[in-house]
């Protein structure tokens, strides 16, 4: 008894570690596959010793978030299911009754509260019992209805998730993430619990509802089908479910398996509940699950296989990542020949070497993971120097998980972002060259500086040959490289990343220094500081970056394989020095807010994203309009421009 008690204590404490890691930090600490091994081993302990301990995750549905957003107590306790992945059980668990069975998404759970026909509230699961108030978030959904038909107090669960698509292609461009986030229900977590709902809605975050909590005054039938349908009118987006009982209970998980590889979004299996509402209501719940409803996670299918080598892939932050490479497998319906083991933790934690024979599996039947080691011959060889760069390693224990960095700060693969503002439109412009791709050319080893990105030609047919290429989309990306050569100096000078240089500063600097690039090399902090609207800090920064001899000699090569064309000095180059504009609303004139900006930045102003006092105009077709920027801008006295109004201030 008192070695199990020991066992239990230890599973508790491992497998709280694990959630906390994964919920709070986003660190991975074991695989899926070995936390649902351990919780089973601890579930089935407690039930022989008839103890569960307070602290156990068995009985405590999560942790709270750490957040800066407010809380509230939901007035229902929302609990977890209890899951799962023998068919049989579900059969049994419906006997006579009819149920509902749907996707479980995998994203963030949030309650919605309509009252009067619109959105009054929306906050997230939390812990189950507190969860944090995002209305602001869930208003900029892309399908969420902000009014509804129905007028009264309305409660309903859903999920919020971002699509696999999404997903991909915000994760290459996002711009204020140090690194990829690893799936989409954390790009989801992050987005949904943004302070500025300005972010969330540049990430697509959709609503599926999954539970009708409460209506006041509606007749359901004593149907959760119904339901469903119910919200389905009022002009929600609910989760794809069927109608199921015992003798198709099989079929229709059978169904659900063959579509999951089609699904737009993210689930990590299914959820069976019954459809008599009151039938289910008068079972009640347990101290962590309802009666009513049952959770269903795929079986894994797992194979053997070898593992063959461990390649080691650098990121952005300079952690380098092992990824497992093995003999090719057939899984769920793909060849599979590669896994992320996430750092040296795991491999540790599973002794992987060269050599031994391996189980795999696809969590959520769609990412490769490694199910066990049967052969266990050990870690060995983890690399002393970059593979990027050839810098070296070191090994760094962060929230209890072992994981290898480069030490060069000048590896390439941690300035990704600094090629990514190379190529970006204000700089060199040169299109097809996402950041996904910038990563791959770098970690091949074709992209070392900024001048390299002139040559790819010299790696023609390994690049027409990479995934996502061929020979089409290579000339595309020759002709922009080719078409790039041409350029202005302020937009080489922004290109380089120097600290605090905007396109706006640059063309700034570039004007008062004649367009001259001798005198951008050689231009002193004095000098500088001397240009209206350039201060002591970018004067500094700017002249402290061309003191670096790497720097010089990167400029220089830079300039041979450019063609800057002679430019006039404006005669109005300064005409809005020191003059700050704030620009929001539609434009007629012009082709975007863009163009504008540019216009303004030609003659030395700049243009912010928000009106402050140090606002000099507000330019806003709608002059008479009462949004937030037209008001702030009215109580701190600042002019508010038409369109009109400002191509009049240009011709003055």
């Amino acid at each position: 008894m008192e070695e199990k008690m020991q066992r239990m204590r230890e599973l508790v404490e491992l497998l709280n570690r694990a959630r906390r890691a994964y919920e709070q930090d986003d660190q991975e600490i074991m695989s899926n596959y070995e936390y649902d091994r351990l919780y089973d081993e601890l579930l089935e302990l407690e039930k022989e010793t008839n103890t569960t301990l307070a602290s156990s995750p068995t009985v405590n549905v999560g942790y709270e978030v750490l957040s800066e957003l407010p809380k509230e107590r939901h007035e229902r306790p929302m609990l977890s299911l209890d899951k799962t992945k023998d068919v049989g059980r579900l059969r049994e668990f419906l006997g006579d009754q009819k149920g509902m069975i749907s996707w479980k998404l995998d994203g963030l759970t949030i309650v919605l509260t309509y009252r009067g026909g619109s959105l009054e509230k929306a906050v997230t699961r939390g812990n189950g019992e507190i969860g944090e108030v995002v209305t602001n978030n869930a208003r900029v959904f892309k399908n969420i209805p902000l009014q509804i038909p129905y007028q009264g107090g309305l409660v309903l669960r859903g999920e919020a998730v971002i699509s696999y698509k999404d997903f991909e292609k915000i994760n290459e461009e996002i711009g204020d993430a140090d690194a990829r986030y690893k799936n989409p229900r954390n790009l989801c977590s992050g987005s949904v619990r943004q302070l500025n709902n300005e972010i969330t809605a540049k990430r697509n975050v959709r609503f599926y509802a999954f539970t009708l909590v409460r209506a006041e005054g509606v007749d359901f039938h004593n149907s959760r089908l119904y339901q469903m349908q119910w919200l389905r009118n009022q002009g929600f987006d609910v989760v794809e479910n069927h109608p199921v009982t015992a003798d198709t209970v099989e079929s229709e998980v059978a169904w659900f398996a063959e579509h999951i590889e089609k699904n737009e979004v993210p689930s990590d299996g299914l959820v069976l509940v019954y459809d008599d509402i009151a039938y289910g209501q008068s079972l009640g719940t347990t101290a962590k699950f309802p009666r009513d409803s049952f959770a269903f996670k795929w079986k894994d299918e797992i194979r053997e296989t070898t593992l063959l080598e461990i390649e080691w892939s650098p990121s952005r932050t300079g952690l380098i990542n092992p990824v497992a490479i093995f003999e090719p497998v057939e899984l769920e319906g793909t060849t599979v020949s590669r896994a992320s083991v996430h750092n040296i933790s795991i491999m540790e934690e599973l002794e992987l070497g060269v050599g031994d024979r391996i189980t795999v599996y696809k969590a959520n039947m769609i990412i490769p993971q490694i199910a066990e080691n049967l052969t266990r011959s050990g870690v060995k060889d983890i690399p002393k120097v970059c593979p990027v760069c050839g810098g070296a390693t070191r090994i760094s224990m962060e929230n209890e998980t072992k994981t290898l960095y480069c030490t060069n700060p000048k590896c390439q693969a941690k300035h990704v972002k600094s090629f990514t503002l190379f190529v970006s439109r204000d700089a060199m412009n040169i299109e097809g060259l996402s950041e996904a791709t910038l990563e791959k050319f770098i970690m091949n080893g074709y992209v070392k500086d900024f001048t390299d990105l002139f040559h790819l030609d010299r790696y023609a047919d390994e690049i027409k040959n990479m995934e996502g290429f061929g020979e089409k989309s290579y000339e595309n990306l020759q002709n922009s490289i080719k078409n790039a050569r041409t350029t202005t100096l302020p937009r080489l000078v922004y290109s380089l990343g120097i600290p605090n240089i905007g396109i706006a500063n640059a063309r700034m600097i570039c004007g008062a220094l004649g367009n001259d690039p001798g005198r951008i090399l050689n231009a002193t902090a004095e000098e500088l500081a001397e240009i209206p609207g350039v201060g002591d800090v970018i004067a500094g920064t700017f002249a402290a970056y061309f003191a670096d001899e790497e720097h010089r000699n990167l400029f220089r090569r830079l300039l041979d394989e450019v063609v800057i064309p002679q430019e006039e000095v404006r005669a109005d180059a300064q005409k809005f020095a020191g003059i700050n504009f704030v620009i929001t609303g539609s434009v007629e004139h012009f082709a975007n807010r863009a163009e504008v900006k540019e216009e303004i930045e030609k003659r030395g102003g700049k243009v912010t994203g928000s009106v402050t006092s140090k606002t000099n105009y507000l330019i806003n077709n709608d002059v008479n309009s009462t949004s937030s920027k037209n008001r702030k801008a009215r109580e701190l006295g600042i002019p508010i421009l038409s369109e009109d109004d400002f191509i009049h201030m240009l011709e003055e």
